[in-house]
């Protein structure tokens, strides 16, 4: 590789760029503004990238933290390596097709495999400059950048779409407070506690309930585990942890959105909502608020172990506009919601689908 790239040597030393340009790269080979304190910092050794730079962290490449600057310039931590394909071969090798080959699980395994150090080790520009590469034709690197393109540019615009639209979304549920009288919802809701008895329902119908609001595969070992005692969760119902002491200030709960029927844990409470009163969707987005979380965990009793019950969820109090308002509400969430699954499935694809292109033409 060595042959065919040239380390960006530029750095900050007339300070010339401040700390709003300061930028880092994560695990999913995205630049991000920084996290780290920037109170006093020496800004100087920060290195500058330019569009069409390569960058990695070398003691956070085999996890993949290394990206392709598209946009302006950035600078980055004096400990970065930044290298860019030197004019005369990028005919030859494309920045993009390069960046690709090198965010594969396959590659992260061999920097693992040969890397050095004690404490930290770190893969540096010299080690990189060794790497043997394949060097497919042009046209064969142009095919495999237009696919993961296509996948980007698809995720890009459905999260431009998504943003805006949660934002109007909450913004509508905001503004139903000062519209219509705040009541509990106690008498539209009704506990559930339908247990899986018969044994029906098996692993693969057990679900997890997240803390960002859903309902998850599960992470628990099952192994031994009886599902009898767990509790059915129905199209439509909502489920919810009442532990709230160790989850970061925020209420674990989840809408069952499909026409499937789950199982969760015991200790879970389950009910489902009069909807000819309240859409469930409706009460879930007002669960789905910040301000829940927080009147839950204010709202919650207990010595060691702190509970929300579901005789404290009957006392919450929510504006309850009319159906019409509450569905108008709820479909620009499904639309918010759908582009930013299809963002997710463009992102998963890309993901899967280059490596396994970019293999093919390696090997072709």
């Amino acid at each position: 590789m060595g042959d065919y790239i040239s380390p960006r040597r530029e750095n900050n030393s007339s300070l010339k760029y401040g700390v709003d340009s300061i930028e880092g790269v994560n695990s999913d080979g995205e630049f991000q503004p920084t996290k780290a304190l920037t109170d006093d910092i020496n800004l100087k050794p920060y290195k500058v990238v330019r569009h069409g730079d390569i960058v990695y962290n070398p003691s956070r490449l085999n996890i993949g933290s290394l990206a392709y600057r598209t946009e302006g310039m950035c600078i980055v931590s004096h400990l970065y390596q930044v290298f860019y394909i030197k004019e005369e071969h990028k005919s030859l090798l494309s920045a993009e097709f390069l960046t690709l080959y090198l965010r594969r699980n396959e590659f992260y395994r061999y920097v693992d495999y040969d890397n050095f150090g004690s404490q930290r080790a770190e893969y540096n520009l010299n080690k990189l400059s060794e790497l043997l590469i394949p060097l497919p034709s042009p046209n064969e690197q142009r095919k495999v950048v237009n696919v993961w393109r296509a996948f980007r540019e698809i995720k890009e615009q459905n999260e431009a779409k998504a943003a805006p639209l949660m934002q109007v979304c909450q913004s509508y549920i905001q503004e139903l407070k000062y519209k219509y009288l705040l009541q509990e919802i106690g008498p539209y809701i009704e506990e559930c506690n339908e247990r899986n008895l018969e044994g029906k329902f098996t692993e693969k119908d057990v679900r997890g309930i997240a803390t960002s609001k859903g309902l998850i595969e599960t992470k628990a070992n099952l192994d031994g585990v009886s599902l009898n005692s767990y509790k059915l969760v129905k199209s439509k119902e909502i489920a919810f942890v009442p532990d709230t002491s160790r989850r970061g200030d925020k209420m674990s709960l989840g809408l069952n959105d499909s026409d499937k029927t789950y199982i969760v844990s015991s200790i879970s409470s389950v009910f489902k909502v009069d909807e000819e009163k309240i859409l469930p969707e409706f009460l879930y987005l007002w669960f789905c608020r910040p301000e829940f979380d927080r009147y839950a965990r204010f709202n919650s009793w207990g010595s060691a172990r702190e509970a929300f019950s579901f005789e404290d969820m009957k006392r919450c109090k929510m504006p309850i506009p009319p159906i019409d308002v509450q569905r108008a509400i709820v479909n620009i969430y499904k639309y918010a919601n759908e582009a930013k699954q299809i963002a997710e499935e463009a992102d998963r694809l890309s993901r899967e689908v280059c490596p396994a292109l970019l293999q093919h033409v390696i090997h072709s």
